[in-house]
């Protein structure tokens, strides 16, 4: 089906005007892959009309180097995004995000503290303030997110009942490689052999699941399963290792409910994160 691209806040606002409703909102960062596409799929089977926003965000980047090395690849991105099932596309420049005398910061305050927040200072006032502006750009009825960023899917939940905005946050699954490796724009920056050795994160993640479903409840006997499991990868450097509460982040003693394992690990100058819920 036929895409429209639009690039302004006028543009998108005069694209949206006449749009049937409901709309369904995906936002992303652009260097689409297989994850977006069921998002995009997701959104398609629950709405009338469906938006993409493509923006390599420069304030959710803790490393410059990170933020020029990430990939962007607009014609394949709009591509799949029509192939997907998306009516319009926007994309605009820094400056129609952030115009000139932008001062406004949104931040969400416990959740982002622990894990990603920690190791990546400055982050999620750099999502959540992005987020912000694209809910209230769009407007949208629903946006899709991936269970893979479990993190940014609470803070985003968070603001969004916080700030009384009337999008619904959905939740989608995380999609994988065959060799478990979950779905990454970053996948693409690994070399082959840091791409071999990728997996390991899926592998410690399924071990100390597999203690847990064997009867294991102690929070740091499992998260010791996970840390070793990726010293045996020798290209593999483990940024955090985590068993937390699923709705405070809060690190466990015990599971005696609900959990979430969950990891950072690079691989050279590549990040990778992934996790996996405890019922």
């Amino acid at each position: 089906m036929a895409v429209r691209v639009v690039r302004t806040r006028a543009e998108l606002r005069a694209a949206l005007a006449g749009a049937p409703r409901p709309l369904g909102l995906v936002t992303t960062l652009g260097a689409l892959h297989e994850g977006h596409a069921s998002l995009i799929e997701r959104a398609r089977t629950e709405n009338a009309t469906v938006l993409v926003t493509i923006f390599v965000n420069p304030t959710q980047f803790n490393e410059p180097a990170d933020y020029e090395r990430y990939p962007r690849t607009e014609v394949v991105d709009v591509e799949l995004c029509a192939r997907s099932g998306a009516d319009l596309v926007f994309i605009p420049t820094v400056d129609q995000i952030y115009p000139a005398g932008s001062d406004t910061v949104v931040r969400v305050g416990a959740l982002t503290e622990p894990l990603e927040g920690a190791a990546r200072p400055g982050h999620f006032e750099g999502v959540t303030t992005v987020v912000a502006i694209l809910f209230g750009l769009a407007g949208a009825d629903r946006a899709y997110f991936g269970q893979k960023d479990a993190q940014q899917l609470l803070v985003i939940r968070r603001m969004t009942e916080d700030l009384a905005i009337g999008t619904d946050v959905v939740a989608c699954p995380t999609l994988r490689e065959a060799d478990g490796l979950a779905m990454s724009s970053r996948n693409v920056l690994l070399t082959p052999q840091q791409r071999a050795a990728a997996p390991v994160l899926r592998r410690a993640l399924s071990a100390a699941r597999s203690q847990y479903d064997a009867g294991e409840r102690d929070a740091e006997i499992l998260r010791a399963t996970m840390r070793m499991t990726l010293a045996a990868e020798s290209l593999a450097a483990p940024e955090y290792v985590s068993c937390a509460d699923p709705a405070t982040l809060a690190e466990l003693d015990r599971v005696n409910g609900p959990a979430l394992l969950s990891m950072a690990v690079r691989f050279g100058a590549v990040r990778l994160i992934d996790n996996e819920p405890l019922p």
